[in-house]
């Protein structure tokens, strides 16, 4: 297939754009930065480009088969907008050039503002550290996050939300788990490539939004958050 990847230039860009090449499909990534993208590859093209001028994402879009999203901002406690208004230029460009296919990375944190989850981490989890960094450190985000949703939801795409939980880091792809509902507090980057991947494959969620957690390694909980809720991204 014919793959942009939005994003491609973050933690889960990278792995998600050398998994595809490495299972034969052409990519381009999409990057503000091409001059520093790490890969080099017959089937990628690396296209500068910003989500905020729909210009730049109109080309990056013709003539695709399906596009993957996995841009993200820094936490803030000023107003962002970056989610809703990237995807909303995303969506706008495939409207324009009809390509259908969508599957884009949200946070678990939106299914926990539908539902409560016990996610066992314990009583400073669950009601000081957890609440802290979603109405504290991560409020601004999570509210654009919410009007990214909405908008892909309300948009007539063939579109999947993936909600992974806490990201770290594996050397490979993991036996994960993957549901519409919670089924761990922590998600590798190299799984949440591959499971965009699988439901590109397979659209077992389609019109849907699905949760993938990797349970056969786990971080340090308290270094996790502090390094998602401080990092330069």
């Amino acid at each position: 297939m014919n793959l942009v990847v939005f994003g491609a230039n973050g933690p889960t860009g990278h792995l998600l754009t050398n998994q595809a090449l490495a299972e034969g499909h052409t990519v381009t990534a999409f990057t503000r930065h091409p001059e520093i993208f790490p890969l080099q590859q017959e089937r990628l093209r690396v296209l500068r480009g910003d989500l905020v001028d729909l210009t730049s994402v109109e080309p990056a879009v013709r003539g695709q088969d399906a596009v993957l999203s996995t841009f993200g901002v820094p936490y803030s406690n000023k107003p962002i907008a970056e989610f809703s208004n990237g995807t909303s230029h995303i969506i706008q460009a495939m409207d324009h050039n009809q390509v259908r296919r969508l599957v884009c990375v949200s946070s678990s944190v939106m299914d926990s503002q539908v539902r409560y989850h016990d996610t066992g981490g314990g009583f400073i989890f669950e009601k000081i550290m957890k609440p802290f960094v979603i109405n504290v450190i991560g409020r601004t985000a999570y509210e654009d996050t919410q009007r990214m949703e909405t908008l892909v939801m309300n948009s007539d795409l063939d579109w999947t939300i993936v909600r992974p939980s806490g990201l770290f880091e594996t050397s490979e792809v993991t036996d994960y788990r993957v549901a519409e509902t919670f089924v761990g507090r922590f998600t590798s980057r190299t799984d949440l490539a591959d499971c965009m991947l699988r439901e590109l494959e397979y659209n077992h969620y389609l019109h849907k939004t699905m949760m993938v957690a990797t349970v056969s390694a786990q971080p340090n909980m308290f270094q996790l958050i502090m390094k998602e809720a401080f990092q330069k991204r």
